[in-house]
């Protein structure tokens, strides 16, 4: 117990010769180092808002207008036109102050309100530039004389140098769509997956929403908003994730892969070591606000409010409601190894520990004997169960005492960290290595991951590693972010040595991870193994396929003036049509990060026109009708697209519609309906950051992107990436209790598809490489 009594300040004793007070050294040091480290923080916080409040000017332009001003009224002249002296009069002055004093004062007064008048006036400029979205709708490489125009006006008022936060003041808020483009969007959307007999119901159940309660929600959805930042997210957040009372766990969360070529060391502590000291150095940079805000075309910036609970978050489970908290800057992680969890500090008087510190942290959390406490082994079930059990157990157990102190110390946690026993990854022996890495990064044994925080980083025994992520405090692209930069972190400027070590030196007086202690009682160990088995049951039945592409990408895809994204959502369509017989409603994840406070919109991507298409192909239409009517139905796709990222698209919209009818107490049969339709095919690309990487020389650096479970019980849920110009990599999920899907027979439609639509455009094109399994390489960096 050495590390507790080192956790203690100071001790006393009362004895007869009085009070026997012993002070700790190392424990006093550690707190007056982290109140330092505090206190940079604050400096560096309000130094920043300084910057990002007056963004898209700086705090040095201040002092460029008073000089100015000064040294006009210098040569005689009144800039002020009189206002100088205005406020001269109203100055609350005392007798000792000259009447030159008092000048000057009136006129740094009137050249700051100036200067804040400027910066207003730059950000509204900004602001209406910003809103101009016609530029994404002009053929790629013919840009227009406006749009032209606006680039050049744009960059001239973003300012220079933008910390990660300097354009949300300046980004637009997303606007409400019109209901009758809206309403005739959804029935254009619907027209191809329903027969005359329910098209004409759906028609009239339209036209009577529009003519009469449609108007009167539109009404108060226009009134939320102009009163909130965004009219979607918070309802979003709330009542899509945050209200779900079934498990998170495959459900809702998701997960990020591992190199699938390169294990940089074979050494499980080592690449803890480097890629958490990575995770902390992104901390750094995300508290000092120096990540670069994401630019499309290196001019429109996004919206980066997501960022803003990347770490040191938790969702809280309620018995009606989750909450997610956010709390400041903790330096410690929670970890999990063999049933029991730690407590492992990641900085010592006051600096980051380096990786090969961490390592040797780790490694003794690996070497550990001692056994879990009873019942908290499977601890962790509970946060992958249903929710409703899960709060009132965590109000019933862990409200006080010893179970509280050890479950506010997870959940305050930077973020959580799984240590596997097994080995897993993409071995070269084994085609089905992916699937069996990719479920155990999507729901892992149910009880070793804790479902709850922000991100679950999990380590496995052979140095592969992978993430899980909880979905409702941000989207899939911030993740991604932080995972790329983390592995791009670790291989290309942390590195090993020669043995897969890290690399510099250790000071092994450093005070050991904590043991964390729980009293569980009996009544709760018999929850634990209820929600146990929910998880395990909702595990058991996913059916999850990894494969990578590479007979062609991009690179091919481009060449025939396609949309790589638009390739893959229509060789989707095929596939699925092939393997059901039938076209679906169809999800394609969209960012709508243009706007203030932005996250996803919904691209309809079965249409009238990509069914016409399949219908022709498959009906064996000549092949000139076929591309002709393959490309009107990529650039349908590639125009609803863009309209789902300019703010015109129709599901985030409807949603809103639905739940303000649920406030007012009023019921829509149309609106009814249209929230009952399932989403058999659920697709999302996972965004490849291809700055961090240099993939050109060193191709072998590729990951599987991610991947999530199934959103409809008889649909397939695919996860797709783009990596380079040569590999497209696929996680196709579906569950095994539905007798009409199969994960692994989709994935074969999907690779028949993709081979076929090149067929279709390249005719010439007889022969496809075969796709080569790469062998596991071990580097040392």
């Amino acid at each position: 117990m050495a590390e507790a009594h080192q956790a203690v300040a100071f001790q006393f004793t009362v004895t007869r010769e009085g009070i026997d007070l012993q002070l700790s050294h190392q424990a006093l040091t550690e707190i007056y180092l982290s109140g330092v480290r505090s206190w940079k923080k604050r400096i560096i916080g309000l130094k920043n808002s300084v910057i990002t409040g007056v963004y898209p000017a700086s705090p040095s332009s201040w002092l460029f207008v008073v000089i100015a001003i000064l040294a006009t009224m210098y040569t005689r002249s009144d800039p002020s036109m009189g206002l100088i002296a205005k406020i001269q009069e109203h100055l609350p002055v005392s007798q000792s102050m000259s009447t030159q004093f008092q000048t000057l004062v009136s006129a740094v007064l009137f050249s700051t309100m100036l200067w804040l008048l400027l910066i207003f006036t730059m950000r509204m400029c900004l602001k209406k530039l910003l809103s101009y979205h016609r530029w994404m709708f002009e053929k790629h490489g013919k840009m227009s004389t406006t749009t032209k125009v606006w680039v050049a006006l744009v960059r001239i008022f973003s300012g220079r140098k933008p910390l990660l936060y300097s354009y949300q003041g300046s980004l637009p808020n997303l606007p409400v769509p019109a209901i009758k483009d809206t309403v005739k969007r959804h029935l254009e959307s619907v027209r191809p997956l329903m027969d005359d007999r329910e098209y004409e119901h759906m028609t009239k159940l339209a036209a009577e929403f529009e003519s009469s309660l449609g108007n009167r929600l539109q009404w108060y959805l226009k009134l939320k908003a102009l009163w909130s930042t965004n009219y979607v997210s918070d309802w979003w957040e709330e009542y899509v994730y945050l209200r779900g009372r079934g498990p998170i766990m495959v459900n809702s969360n998701y997960f990020g892969m591992d190199f699938m070529y390169v294990t940089p060391t074979p050494i499980q502590a080592a690449r803890a070591g480097n890629s958490l000291h990575a995770f902390f150095l992104y901390r750094r940079k995300l508290n000092k606000e120096e990540l670069k805000p994401l630019l499309l075309r290196s001019a429109v910036p996004c919206c980066s409010y997501q960022f803003e609970r990347m770490f040191d978050t938790c969702r809280i489970p309620g018995t009606l409601t989750d909450t997610v908290q956010h709390w400041q800057d903790s330096d410690y992680i929670a970890v999990y190894h063999r049933g029991r969890y730690f407590r492992l500090r990641v900085y010592q008087a006051g600096r980051l520990l380096s990786p090969r510190e961490i390592e040797f942290q780790i490694q003794r959390i690996l070497d550990d004997p001692s056994p879990p406490s009873k019942g908290e082994a499977k601890l962790g079930a509970l946060t992958a169960g249903d929710r409703i059990p899960w709060a009132k157990a965590r109000g019933k157990y862990f409200s006080s005492g010893v179970n509280k102190r050890s479950l506010d110390c997870i959940e305050k946690a930077s973020f959580f960290v799984s240590l596997d026993d097994d080995e897993d990854g993409v071995t070269a022996d084994d085609p089905a290595s992916l699937d069996s890495y990719a479920k155990s990064l999507l729901h892992g044994k149910c009880y070793d991951r804790w479902f709850d925080k922000s991100f679950t980083i999990i380590y496995f025994k052979n140095g592969k590693m992978g993430i899980n992520a909880e979905h409702s405090w941000a989207d899939a692209p911030v993740v991604s972010h932080l995972w790329q930069h983390a592995l791009s972190t670790d291989c290309f400027q942390l590195g090993y040595n020669a043995e897969g070590h890290c690399k510099g030196e250790v000071d092994s007086s450093l005070p050991r991870p904590q043991k964390l202690n729980w009293e569980i009682p009996p009544e709760c160990e018999e929850q634990i193994s209820q929600s146990l088995a929910v998880a395990q049951a909702l595990a058991s039945d996913v059916d999850l396929h990894v494969f990578s592409f590479q007979d062609f990408g991009k690179g091919k895809v481009k060449k025939c003036r396609v949309s790589p994204d638009a390739f893959i959502q229509m060789a989707l369509q095929l596939a699925y049509y092939r393997d059901q017989g039938r076209f679906c409603l169809t999800y394609e994840a969209s960012m709508t990060r243009l706007f203030r406070e932005g996250r996803t919109e919904t691209v309809r991507s079965c249409s009238n026109e990509s069914s016409a298409f399949i219908r022709a192909l498959e009906g064996g239409e000549a092949a000139d009708v076929c591309r002709r009517l393959f490309h009107e139905a990529t650039e349908k796709h590639q125009h609803l697209y863009r309209l789902a990222m300019t703010g015109a698209g129709i599901d985030r919209h409807l949603f809103c519609l639905y739940v303000m009818s649920k406030y007012l107490g009023v019921e829509s049969p149309f609106l009814k309906e249209v929230q009952s339709e399932p989403w058999r095919l659920s697709t999302s690309q996972s965004p490849m950051h291809v700055e961090m990487f240099d993939l050109v020389n060193h191709p072998e650096y590729v990951s599987c992107g991610g991947g999530f479970g199934p959103v409809a019980d008889d649909g397939y849920g695919v996860s797709y990436s783009v990596l380079g110009e040569n590999i497209l990599c696929f996680n196709i999920a579906c569950k095994i209790s539905c007798k009409d899907t199969s994960a692994h027979k989709f994935g074969a439609q999907i690779r028949k598809a993709l081979r076929d639509l090149l067929q279709l455009l390249i005719p010439n094109q007889t022969e496809f490489k075969t796709e080569e399994k790469r062998p596991e390489i071990k580097k040392d960096l």
